[in-house]
């Protein structure tokens, strides 16, 4: 039987963004879970990042967005504040010379578990996932790993510890908090990459809160957070680093 498709959830009363970086030209946000990054299709899917930067800076023209989040996750964007600025943006995630880091915390403990492409490093654990993805068709809008048919999806991970976490009705189990550092911009790229068995080149450990490819009721959310990103000034020519610690 074909799973019902799932559907947005509109964003939650009183959530919004947060100002972390803001320039004539560009602004960072922090983007909060349960927004969306664009409007979706629909009346109830308008509000998101992209219009409260517009309802922020009304002298802002163009697309303004550069790059997006799922709703499901929270952390940094970037908006361009003009037609000539978004260009050579957007350009730069064309050509995959923005770095992004995100957090996430994983349902269970890596362990001993064999993970391919893993390797010692000295400043800790770390391994490459090379995964290629496509849509799962019958059961939109889940992403799946295809040899055949899917694109590109790389991933290096470096882990920054083991803990426990305490679930919404006191239950406490194990975690693996980690960074995730995508080398691609697939669509729910580093889920599926963690969710994927581990003896099929994933972590075998899906995100705590994953509505999609874990288990929801773990979490009030998805514990995702893109909490790094980095980009050459449109201008300057210079690196700049943005940073917003995530909120797990």
């Amino acid at each position: 039987m074909t799973e019902p498709a799932r559907v947005h959830i509109p964003p939650t009363p009183g959530l919004d963004i947060a100002l972390v970086h803001e320039e004539e030209a560009f602004v960072v946000v922090n983007k909060p879970a349960g927004m969306l990054s664009v409007p979706g299709r629909g009346e109830d899917k308008q509000d998101c990042a992209r219009v409260r930067v517009q309802e922020r800076y009304p002298h802002a023209t163009g697309s303004l967005s550069c790059h997006r989040l799922d709703m499901d996750t929270s952390g940094l964007v970037v908006f361009a504040l003009d037609p000539v600025t978004h260009r050579k943006l957007s350009g730069q995630f064309e050509k995959r010379s923005v770095r992004k880091w995100y957090v996430a915390l994983l349902q269970g403990r890596l362990g001993g578990a064999p993970v391919p492409t893993e390797r010692e490093h000295p400043d800790g654990r770390r391994g490459h996932i090379d995964l290629p993805l496509c849509v799962d068709w019958p059961n939109r809008p889940l992403q799946k790993v295809d040899a055949v048919h899917g694109r590109p999806g790389q991933t290096d991970w470096v882990l920054r510890g083991e803990e426990a976490w305490t679930t919404p009705d006191a239950r406490v189990i194990d975690a693996t908090r980690i960074e995730l550092r995508p080398l691609t911009g697939r669509t729910h790229q580093l889920r599926v990459h963690c969710a994927h068995p581990a003896e099929k080149g994933g972590l075998g450990l899906p995100i705590i809160g994953d509505r999609l490819y874990g288990d929801e009721t773990l979490a009030p959310r998805l514990l995702l957070h893109a909490e790094k990103l980095g980009f050459w000034h449109p201008y300057t020519g210079q690196w700049v680093k943005f940073e917003a610690p995530a909120p797990f």
